[in-house]
């Protein structure tokens, strides 16, 4: 007696978005995916967290804007504890830092929330299979970030406060350092952003992900 053929395991995901529209809407698009199926839903960081290490998933479709905290910070949680887990980035936003952080910290694809169903579709499979998604317009933004001067961990914080509208003094008090310290720091990120002055530092900043307000 001849044996049947395995059934085929379906990709189990887990959907995190602090948008209830969002959410349901992706849910809709797997269960009626043939080989998918969503074991969760989560709508913040704490959430996602929680419910990764409940369910494990096959696949993450995860957005970077949290009302919690940042998409970015959970996937590296994640990842510590989960070093082979298939997250996929799902998001309105397409800032070069953004792409840059995602992928730093453990990311396996990156899909704007506009792409094709099928684009999305064809992430989830590539992903789970192991492989990296990238599509090439993210990718050129990614190899342009990384072809450019690297912002030390302070002058990001120097360049955050910047953007708050924080004057050099008071930039100073809040990184409990020296004013001095603090111009040092603005001419560095002036020089590796290739800007003249400090509102075109925080403008490219904001336009790059780098800095919000």
């Amino acid at each position: 007696m001849t044996s049947s053929p395995p059934v085929p395991s379906l990709i189990r995901i887990l959907i995190v978005d602090d948008h209830p529209i969002v959410r349901n809407g992706l849910a809709l698009m797997v269960k009626y995916e043939s080989g998918m199926k969503t074991v969760a839903e989560a709508s913040s960081g704490t959430e996602a967290i929680a419910q990764f290490h409940q369910h494990q998933p096959d696949v993450t479709l995860m957005d970077l804007r949290l009302g919690d905290t940042n998409g970015v910070e959970v996937i590296a949680t994640i990842r510590q504890d989960f070093p082979k887990a298939h997250i996929i980035i799902l998001t309105t936003y397409d800032t070069d830092e953004d792409i840059y952080r995602g992928l730093q910290a453990g990311a396996k694809g990156y899909i704007l929330k506009d792409a094709p169903l099928d684009e999305l579709l064809k992430a989830i499979h590539t992903v789970h299979a192991g492989r990296q998604y990238i599509p090439p317009e993210v990718g050129a933004k990614l190899a342009e970030r990384l072809s450019r001067p690297q912002l030390s961990e302070r002058e990001r914080d120097v360049l955050q406060l910047m953007a708050q509208g924080k004057s050099n003094q008071k930039v100073a008090k809040s990184l409990h350092i020296a004013e001095n310290t603090v111009k040092y720091h603005v001419n560095n990120i002036l020089s590796k952003l290739g800007v003249s002055d400090r509102t075109q530092a925080v403008l490219l900043a904001l336009k790059r992900g780098i800095a919000n307000l």
